[in-house]
């Protein structure tokens, strides 16, 4: 008799979602973007490695071309989906198109085609600004400014055709493009972060300047991603993979040889220098993803409050004695790296000898910009809080 009883009720749709989903494949213009993204994020780590290793000897490095390739395919992918959601009457994404200047397509696919002429434009404006003003003159230069902004509309353009395909998807199919969407985020956080690495050495981070920028830059994406991802642990598993992927950066360009071409040399370069080693930011983040769930039905800019203040408070109390430790002897191994320094910081330097580089000349001032940390903190969970409700309600 048991053979004749039928299913509950509640489980026809789940097993109907997973037969649906067994036949939904992630669209090709997503995977091309993801490409894309990949290209730029290897790329630019392995530029700057470059640039401190070996310096700027030409324009045509393998990290440059790989940057660039970026754009191109990010162009070519995204304008193509364009063009044939315009002129293809029948095309699948036509009714989840918008329209731009009478060309229709995904909203995504039109941040992506910006982004890309973005860098594209950037190659040459950078070739002629290092023939100008110098080889290395400092990171956020007028063209790299505009290649910084290319590469973020492309890794939000992927990030918005991602949400909408999230957004109109269920069960086992939406679970999958949930893992494409965090490492959409995981690429928008590493590139809020990088370019502001002027700013977060270890020998700043006793200074309230590199709290306040930090707060700037990391806690939108925690209150983002908390509301346009489903998981309970979202900011944790962003940041998570962050951390495993900028270490593994770390590994892998030690591996490299490589010595200087351009001089003055102050160090003995025998491999690529690797990137400095991550910040703690999973520790706020996991105290993000426990606090939220507390305060749910808070107001919105009261939960901010809460969020923010406890997010300043757990990455000062990691990252403060962090640093102690970044500044030890026994940081400069494999692991931490922090002996391999770019072969043009001189021995006398903060950098070369550990000391600390004081960016408050006053208490006041200290506890002033502090201040401002935590007021940033709070103004960037909130404007994420309302970013992400804004990103679950994309369908094309």
């Amino acid at each position: 008799m048991a053979d004749t009883l039928p299913l509950p009720a509640t489980l026809v749709p789940r097993a109907a979602d997973r037969a649906a989903a067994k036949t939904l494949s992630i669209p090709w213009y997503i995977w091309s973007n993801v490409l894309a993204v990949a290209c730029s994020v290897v790329g630019g780590v392995w530029d700057i490695s470059w640039h401190e290793s070996v310096g700027r000897d030409t324009f045509w490095t393998p990290a440059h071309l790989l940057i660039q390739l970026c754009g191109i395919l990010a162009g070519l992918g995204c304008g193509y989906l364009i063009l044939d959601t315009t002129f293809r009457k029948d095309s699948p994404l036509r009714a989840n198109s918008v329209s731009v200047w009478g060309f229709r397509g995904p909203l995504g696919a039109f941040l992506c085609a910006w982004g890309a002429v973005g860098m594209i434009t950037s190659a040459p404006f950078d070739n002629w600004w290092h023939n100008a003003y110098g080889l290395d003159v400092k990171i956020l230069s007028p063209p790299h400014i505009l290649l910084a902004l290319g590469m973020t509309g492309i890794r939000f353009g992927t990030l918005v055709l991602v949400l909408a395909e999230v957004n109109r998807a269920t069960g086992e199919y939406r679970a999958r493009l949930e893992r494409v969407l965090f490492f959409c985020f995981v690429f928008l956080l590493a590139m809020t972060v990088g370019i502001m690495q002027e700013d977060t050495f270890h020998f700043f981070m006793h200074g309230a300047k590199f709290y306040l920028v930090i707060m700037l830059a990391a806690p939108i994406w925690f209150g983002t991603v908390s509301r346009a991802s489903e998981n309970r642990w979202a900011a944790t598993i962003m940041t998570g993979a962050y951390t495993l992927l900028h270490i593994s950066f770390m590994q892998i360009l030690e591996l490299v040889p490589a010595a200087p071409k351009l001089g003055p040399v102050y160090q003995n370069i025998t491999h690529l220098v690797p990137p400095d080693f991550p910040l703690l930011l999973i520790v706020p983040a996991f105290v993000f993803d426990v606090l939220r769930r507390l305060i749910t039905g808070w107001s919105g800019w009261s939960q901010a409050a809460v969020l923010g203040a406890a997010s300043l408070a757990s990455f000062l109390a990691v990252q403060w004695p962090f640093a102690n430790f970044l500044m030890s002897a026994g940081s400069r191994n494999w692991f931490f790296a922090t002996n391999n320094l770019p072969y043009f910081i001189p021995s006398n330097s903060h950098w070369a000898r550990s000391a600390w580089f004081p960016t408050e000349s006053t208490p006041q001032q200290f506890a002033f910009r502090m201040l401002l940390a935590l007021a940033a903190a709070i103004l960037m969970i909130r404007v994420g809080l309302r970013w992400g409700d804004w990103m679950r309600r994309i369908r094309r």
